[in-house]
């Protein structure tokens, strides 16, 4: 298997540019660190092109190898060059980038995020949604990269199973979805208690905000319905991926298990 060994080499210089947005654009690809975060990707079919491994990991290399993945040895100092993390775990591959849900195919449960910035909050997010049972997330403007190595990181995979959708204009959206028959659910402070909240049918779009200025004006004139959660103590908010993920087990609860309500086109 190749070996390389220098800061300068092309591959290393490459994979280095994946940490932002702008190098992932332009090569089309992401970076995943770690083994079962790239057994992750490979199992939900996503193409690897790139590996560099320590020796402790030159199996798994070689299987990237077999793939048609150009895979190299690396020592330690070129592998934290490279990895997004502090401590990197012995591999990391560069993948093509998955292509969002088109917006005509969204399914019946659907997370929206309105500007939520921290890379944590976003990929906790998309984790709690994989678990609690729904089918995609919303990305508007102003939200961080679903893509980067922090909130793939945070999602722990499920930014591979549960497909993301882009949205240009977040709150047009929303008004397409609600006039095509689904509820549009946005947490909001000053809305109503989420317990007493009209029943949202089986189709809704739950729309999270910015961690520090909630949701925009533009799109709480697109909600259905404002809800917030009751604050029985001293506290005035929860922290923004907390507060989605009370909401989204709740919301399925009351439906049923995942796919029970399907999947409706626009």
């Amino acid at each position: 298997m190749e070996r390389i060994t220098s800061a300068k080499n092309e591959l290393i210089k490459g994979l280095k540019a994946l940490r932002e947005r702008k190098g992932r654009q332009e090569a089309g690809r992401f970076l995943v660190e770690g083994e079962v975060m790239i057994r992750e990707a490979l199992k939900c079919g996503l193409a690897v092109r790139e590996a560099v491994a320590e020796e402790s990991h030159g199996a798994l290399a070689e299987e990237l190898a077999a793939l048609g993945a150009r895979a190299c040895l690396v020592p330690r100092s070129l592998l934290e060059s490279v990895s997004d993390t502090r401590t990197p775990q012995g591999i990391c591959a560069a993948f093509d980038l998955p292509v969002p849900l088109p917006l005509d195919r969204a399914p019946a449960r659907i997370v929206a995020l309105d500007g939520t910035q921290d890379p944590g909050n976003v990929g906790t997010i998309w984790r709690t949604a994989d678990a609690a049972g729904f089918s995609g997330l919303l990305f508007g403007s102003g939200c961080a990269d679903p893509l980067s190595p922090k909130v793939q990181r945070a999602a722990m995979g499920s930014g591979f199973r549960v497909p993301f959708m882009a949205a240009e204009d977040l709150p047009e959206t929303l008004a397409a979805l609600k006039a095509r028959g689904w509820s549009v659910i946005a947490s909001d402070l000053k809305g109503h208690d989420f317990y007493s909240r009209p029943d949202p049918g089986e189709r809704f779009v739950l729309v999270i905000g910015n961690e520090a200025r909630g949701i925009s004006q533009a799109v709480r004139d697109q909600a259905s319905m404002l809800v917030k959660l009751p604050m029985r103590g001293g506290a005035e908010s929860l922290n923004a991926a907390v507060a989605a993920g009370i909401m989204m087990y709740e919301l399925c609860r009351e439906i049923g298990p995942a796919g029970e309500a399907g999947e409706a086109a626009l």
